[in-house]
Order: structure tokens, then sequence, then C-alpha cells
């Protein structure tokens, strides 16, 4: 009985480490590409912001000299939207969203993973109906312009609802091998981070 015992003990540690631990040849897969893709986002980000400060300057100046723009204020607010949208698929590539890992992890295995399945589930299901919703609102666009740069379709203003959505479930699944080991070995992102800024103050005070 007693060997019984340690072997079906032994199983389950087993198993355990492979629920933990994904497959390397997949995890440096998924790495490359979430490096690609934070690369291609920061720098659509880049884009979209220094394209959003050129716009409030120019709107500034003709402000002040008494000529104001017509179509600034319509324009602005579609390019903070895209970098809100884009800005926010990136926050979901590095995990950077407001959660409650203290929570998750006070919840013993196995239902602690049971309940990151459940929610990692609720909000590609929430982004899936976004991105579906952002298409039908795109047919429904169709033929439209703005009112202030009669040139600009609406349908482009608004391509960012579905591909914003998109793009956050791709981050999501992207980042989620990672969040799912650690949230396995009862590792906090959150602490993880803190921990990381402490060591990096008391380096730098060390070498001060």
């Amino acid at each position: 009985m007693p060997a019984r015992v340690t072997f079906v003990q032994n199983a389950r540690v087993r198993d355990t480490a492979r629920i933990r631990t994904p497959v390397p040849g997949l995890v440096l897969m998924l790495n490359r590409i979430s490096g690609a893709m934070q690369w291609i986002l920061e720098w659509v980000l880049i884009a979209l912001m220094l394209a959003l400060t050129g716009v409030v300057i120019v709107a500034v100046t003709f402000r002040l000299s008494g000529n104001s723009l017509s179509w600034y204020d319509e324009i602005a607010a579609i390019q903070l939207s895209w970098v809100t949208y884009y800005g926010a698929a990136l926050a979901a590539l590095k995990r950077r969203h407001i959660g409650f890992d203290t929570v998750l992890l006070a919840i013993p295995m196995p239902l602690r993973m049971l309940a990151l399945a459940v929610a990692e589930a609720i909000v590609i299901g929430f982004f899936a109906l976004m991105t579906w919703a952002g298409m039908r609102v795109l047919d429904v666009l169709a033929g439209e312009r703005l009112d202030s740069l009669t040139w600009i379709p609406v349908q482009l203003t608004q391509s960012v609802i579905p591909i914003g959505g998109a793009l956050f479930i791709i981050c999501q699944l992207l980042s989620l091998p990672e969040y799912w080991s650690k949230t396995a070995a009862g590792i906090s992102l959150e602490h993880a981070e803190i921990e990381e800024e402490v060591e990096a103050e008391m380096h730098k005070a060390g070498q001060a």
C-alpha cells in the first residue's frame, strides 16, 4: 500500500509539472510572436501619439490666430479612440490590465485554474462579441462620410472596433501560457513587478 500511494503521489506531481511547464518549443515560438506583436503595437502607438500631438499643436496654433479648424474636434476624438484600442491590446499582451491576482491566488488548486479558465473565457468571449458587432456596424456605416472631412469614410474611422477586438483576443491568447504557468505556481504578476522595481531602485541606490 505505501508503495502504491507513493506511485500515485509521484504521478500527480508529474501531471502538475506538465500543467505548470509549457512545451519549451511552444514557449519559444510564442515569445517570438509576442515580441513581434509588441514591437508592432508600440510603433503603431508611437505614430498615433505623434499624429495626435501634431493635430493638437496645429489646432491650438490656428485657434490662437483666430482661425479655428472645423475638423479638429472630430479628428482628435477619432485619434484618441484609436490610441485607446491599440493601447488596450498592448496592455493585454503584457498583462497590465487591472486584475485581482491576490484573490485568484488565494483560491486552492485546482479550483484556481478553473477560475482562471472561466475568467479568460469571459474576457475572450466579450471581445469576440465586440469584434462581431464591430463588423456589423461597419456594414451599417457603408457609404457614410465624416461631417467635417467628407473625403474620409466613416468605415475607416470605425474599423478600429473590430480590429482592436481581434488584436485584444490575439494578445490575450499569446500571453496566456506564461500567465497560466505563473498562476499555477502561485506567482503574482503584480507582486513580481513590484519586486522588480524595488530591486531596480536598490541597484540604482547602490551605484550612487
